[in-house]
């Protein structure tokens, strides 16, 4: 009887000794699972988007001072207890086998309680099946198929415009250019990548243009993983376009304009879906090659005048990685906050509760970084008050040069020949 009395009086010691709780005290982490391209021809774009979901990460769990947006003031999720987010990332490859492979993985195995992803639109649309499956949340920030929103997922919501919209703001673009400057292009070339996102751009592009009274001489979609283009740009050259509509992600942006470059071939604009375009890496390698291009984007550094937010935030991504955000990182960014902020607005980590968050959402454009009206999404999943931009790289930097009433810079319309520069 001693020796259990002593064990009791020694077990009752351990158990009320200072720390013995700590693990069991302990915070519980809210695991989100993100999916992104890590390696491959789209690396240092997915390591940028890696970089601000990490940033945002950091903001919730540890706070920005001053910074007016949901869950900035720290300290993790308030409704769950302080809980901090965790992200589990994993690398699709740009393949959409691969991407759903770890979709799974990290819904069964590393028991994630929501997605995010993966800005290829193809790898957004296996990976999100999976999800759709699994009856787990999947929040896309950056991937822009029309059609991912009108596949009637339960499961499925997108912050990002899409390019239906994209692609409208493209021919509004032109038709303003041509009511206040006077360019309206004659023979319009498109060159696009052939997945999902390409292939779908090309077809909007194409029927609007019919709409709309303008004149497609050329429509190329190539392989998305070419290593040359120089029969593709010879056909473009033929052409004798005067403006190129292009969609292209980094490896094959960067190609393209060195082929432009190396064939001679200067239409008087280049108007760029975004993506590969919106990468730091594409002006780092191209230098004064990358100038005057423009693109369609969701973000800017410089409406920074009108939203202070923009600065604030990218002022703290600077500091730790010595670049600025862009378009697709800005969009990376936001989706994060707007995933956990519906998390903390359900109060539980439980799928159901999350989902419903998910679409009860409205969070005022004020309290974003993004030039939206806001995130409020409709049945399909899909943002309703987003919108685009028109940006041109000037001097080595993006400017925004359309809608007018809010540019910072005149646009610089004809591009200069390429021995002019």
């Amino acid at each position: 009887m001693c020796i259990q009395k002593l064990r009791s009086i020694f077990v009752a010691a351990l158990l009320f000794a200072p720390g013995f709780f700590a693990g069991a005290q302990a915070q519980e982490e809210i695991r989100i699972g993100a999916i992104y391209p890590l390696t491959g021809a789209a690396a240092s774009t997915g390591l940028e988007m890696r970089h601000t979901l990490e940033l945002a990460a950091d903001m919730i769990n540890n706070g920005a001072k001053g910074i007016n947006m949901p869950l900035a003031a720290g300290g993790g999720l308030p409704n769950l207890k302080n809980a901090k987010i965790r992200l589990i990332f994993a690398d699709h490859q740009g393949n959409p086998q691969v991407g759903a492979t770890e979709a799974e993985r990290l819904i069964l195995q590393e028991k994630v309680v929501a997605l995010i992803g993966c800005y290829f639109s193809n790898v957004t649309a296996t990976a999100s099946v999976v999800a759709e499956r699994n009856g787990i949340p999947f929040l896309n920030p950056e991937s822009s198929s029309a059609k991912l929103t009108q596949r009637k997922l339960k499961w499925f919501f997108r912050t990002t415009p899409h390019d239906d919209l994209f692609v409208h703001n493209f021919y509004e673009f032109l038709k303003d250019v041509e009511t206040k400057k006077g360019f309206k292009p004659q023979r319009i070339a498109i060159l696009n990548e052939n997945t999902e996102w390409g292939v779908e751009t090309s077809r909007i592009q194409v029927r609007l243009a019919k709409e709309l009274g303008y004149n497609i001489v050329e429509s190329i979609n190539y392989p998305a993983k070419s290593t040359q283009l120089t029969s593709e740009v010879q056909r473009l050259k033929a052409s004798n376009a005067d403006l190129l509509m292009q969609s292209s992600y980094l490896g094959d942006a960067i190609l393209a304009m060195k082929t432009f470059k190396e064939q001679g071939f200067a239409p008087k604009a280049i108007l760029a879906n975004d993506a590969g375009f919106s990468d730091t890496e594409f002006r780092r390698t191209l230098g004064k090659d990358a100038n005057f291009v423009f693109s369609r984007e969701v973000w800017a550094k410089d409406l920074t005048t009108q939203n202070p937010l923009i600065k604030q935030v990218n002022d703290l991504y600077a500091a730790k990685h010595k670049t600025d955000f862009n378009g697709n990182s800005a969009r990376s960014f936001t989706g994060l906050f707007v995933l956990a902020d519906a998390i903390n607005r359900a109060g539980s980590t439980a799928p159901e509760a999350i989902r419903k968050a998910l679409s009860e959402t409205d969070i005022p454009g004020n309290q974003l970084i993004m030039p939206w009206s806001g995130v409020k999404f409709d049945a399909a999943g899909q943002n309703t008050l987003g919108r685009g931009i028109i940006v041109q790289i000037q001097d080595g930097e993006f400017a925004t040069v359309w809608p007018f009433d809010i540019a910072t810079k005149d646009l610089i319309w004809p591009m200069p020949a390429w021995d002019k520069r």
